[in-house]
């Protein structure tokens, strides 16, 4: 079974929601709220790939995708329902906007227009005072794509990125700022 355009995937570990941690042998559940985005299941085991697709995305792969792509809505009535990706019993479909980068072989790779930054320490020589604990507008390249790797722009530079351009993932429990390659204002 085959999508024309579509990407076939299951939520990893069977899970739309991670939303529980481990202390000993006890699970603890970190939030009962299905509208919660911040513990929707992020990552999407790749059952097939669009019919005629020749990209290097196989199935097995992971996918690190959107936050509504396997959550849980009520409709107007207040029956719970599924979002528009859901396929039938644990297989959604997703399109290429709506995953950010792929996981082939143990190594995270960014997709299409995306790339992560990683958020930076504040430094003692900063000029924008904020509440955050991080320097605002700078990170590190953590995932760059392929169109910021043409640009001379690679893994490990420090970048300047737009005003509220940040959209967070915890990646392998590493904080990442999700962007788009045309956010990147200037390398540092």
């Amino acid at each position: 079974m085959k999508s024309p355009f579509n990407f076939i995937v299951k939520p990893s570990n069977n899970k739309r929601y991670d939303n529980t941690i481990k202390i000993g042998n006890v699970n603890l559940i970190t939030s009962s709220s299905k509208e919660d985005h911040t513990v929707s299941n992020r990552y999407a085991i790749v059952v097939e790939t669009p019919i005629n697709y020749t990209g290097p995305i196989k199935p097995g792969d992971t996918l690190l995708v959107h936050h509504n792509v396997f959550k849980y809505y009520n409709d107007m009535q207040g029956r719970e329902k599924s979002g528009k990706s859901f396929f039938k019993d644990d297989l959604f479909f997703i399109d290429n906007d709506q995953f950010f980068m792929y996981k082939q072989n143990g190594e995270w790779k960014a997709h299409s227009k995306y790339c992560m930054i990683k958020p930076i320490e504040k430094g003692g020589n900063h000029y924008l005072k904020t509440h955050t604990e991080e320097e605002p507008l700078i990170g590190l390249v953590k995932y760059p794509n392929k169109y910021l790797i043409s640009k001379g722009i690679n893994k490990g530079d420090k970048v300047s990125f737009q005003p509220d351009s940040e959209y967070e993932f915890n990646v392998d429990g590493e904080k990442l700022y999700r962007m788009f390659d045309k956010n990147i204002t200037m390398v540092l």
